[in-house]
């Protein structure tokens, strides 16, 4: 059972919600490579909602259940693109923050190969939003299981 409703609080958690349609709407981030960084942080942070929620909206954008499947071991697959393999790593040194020296400044460099300034800054907004989901549904206890495909979009 959940804690609290965050439909109760919906006008509280507006800020998050415009930063990820900011973001969203930009552009510079192919919708696919959106979902497998929002995936990939919730598998790290285990928030069931957001799992649940991301990988309904993938599939739904098309995206394959093989992928979906190796997401967390993509590192030993090829079924990743270059700049999705950035993104994916990009988002694991963000939500992991293992030391202040994460996101070396060869990462970054190396990362300033596949996407331009606004586009990085638009992924590192990406994961900061879907870091805060994770906190907020696990606080909250909601519960995973009955997202249908676009409800929050």
């Amino acid at each position: 059972m959940s804690r609290f409703a965050l439909q109760r609080h919906y006008k509280s958690m507006m800020p998050l919600v415009e930063l990820g349609k900011q973001v969203h709407s930009a552009g510079r981030l192919e919708p696919a490579l959106i979902e497998l960084v929002l995936m990939r942080c919730s598998q790290i942070n285990g928030c069931a909602y957001c799992l649940d929620m991301h990988s309904k909206d993938a599939r739904a954008a098309g995206e394959t259940e093989q992928r979906l499947y190796v997401l967390p071991a993509w590192r030993e697959t090829t079924l990743f693109s270059e700049r999705e393999r950035i993104a994916l790593a990009w988002a694991e040194e963000l939500t992991e923050l293992a030391s202040h020296e994460a996101v070396s400044d060869a990462f970054y460099e190396r990362a300033r190969q596949h996407f331009d300034e606004e586009a990085l800054v638009d992924l590192t907004l990406l994961v900061v939003t879907i870091n805060s989901w994770n906190r907020i549904n696990i606080a909250a206890r909601t519960i995973g299981g009955s997202y249908k495909p676009g409800q929050h979009g």
